[in-house]
């Protein structure tokens, strides 16, 4: 599995809606972002099997979305 597919994608583009139009707040964002992360190790579904690697790229994929939505925001 590559660090980067389209759940990747998914993930950008909801954290860029969340930021740019609900929420400005890093700390609550964060915490869905990684209790959304720490739920998916215990559902039994295979869209939620990844590896670490890919949890940490998600995470990043979270924060940049996050950041670029409430970075235009600002605009």
């Amino acid at each position: 599995m590559s660090l980067f597919n389209l759940y990747s994608f998914g993930h950008f583009i909801q954290w860029f809606i969340i930021g740019h139009f609900l929420l400005r707040n890093w700390v609550i964002f964060l915490f869905f972002s990684l209790s959304w992360e720490l739920l998916e190790l215990f559902l039994p579904y295979n869209f939620a099997i990844e590896t670490l690697e890919n949890k940490i790229s998600d995470i990043i994929i979270n924060c940049l979305g996050f950041y670029f939505g409430n970075f235009l925001r600002k605009k």
